[in-house]
């Protein structure tokens, strides 16, 4: 019988969730990068879409703004939902390359589907890195169409939407 490290038990216990607060910002802006940097983009692509993933202490403030902890405070992700109702907005969902495959997105998606759905949101729409877009289909995300970048001219982002009335929220 294989033998888990006392190093490694920490590691498997679930994240738990707590609302972000303005002294989050600067963490958040870059574990925004890093998990940006997951999907293999070069240095100059990641540099472009800077401004677009930094977050100020106010976005940080919002009481839709969550984040994903492990045990020792660290952050491993973060989500934020926008707009108001009936069509919502998933304005971000970023893991740390560290917690991807953990179940840490799974639980920061659910969690903002089921906000959406309690603030009387009827769909949840969100403009989805082409190597996130399985991810949010795995949830009953559907491909609505395509919408430029807000970081880099000429690239296409797939737009995504969740049918809250449809969707069980991954549970």
């Amino acid at each position: 019988m294989t033998q888990i490290a006392p190093s490694n038990i920490e590691q498997l216990k679930p994240p738990k969730l707590r609302r972000a607060v303005g002294a989050d910002h600067q963490a958040l802006s870059a574990l925004a990068m890093r998990s940006k940097g997951y999907w293999g983009y070069s240095p100059q692509f990641l540099e472009a879409c800077r401004a677009e993933l930094s977050w100020s202490a106010e976005a940080c403030a919002s009481e839709r703004f969550w984040v994903a902890v492990a045990d020792d405070d660290r952050i491993l992700g973060f989500s934020l939902i926008g707009r108001t109702p009936p069509i919502g907005e998933l304005c971000a969902l970023f893991v740390d390359p560290s917690a991807i495959g953990t179940g840490c997105g799974r639980l920061l998606l659910q969690n903002a589907l089921r906000d959406a759905a309690a603030l009387g949101f009827e769909r949840l729409v969100l403009d989805a890195d082409p190597g996130a877009e399985a991810f949010y289909a795995r949830f009953g995300a559907v491909r609505i169409g395509l919408v430029p970048s807000g970081s880099v001219p000429g690239r296409l982002l797939p737009r995504m939407a969740f049918d809250l009335a449809e969707t069980s929220c991954g549970s």
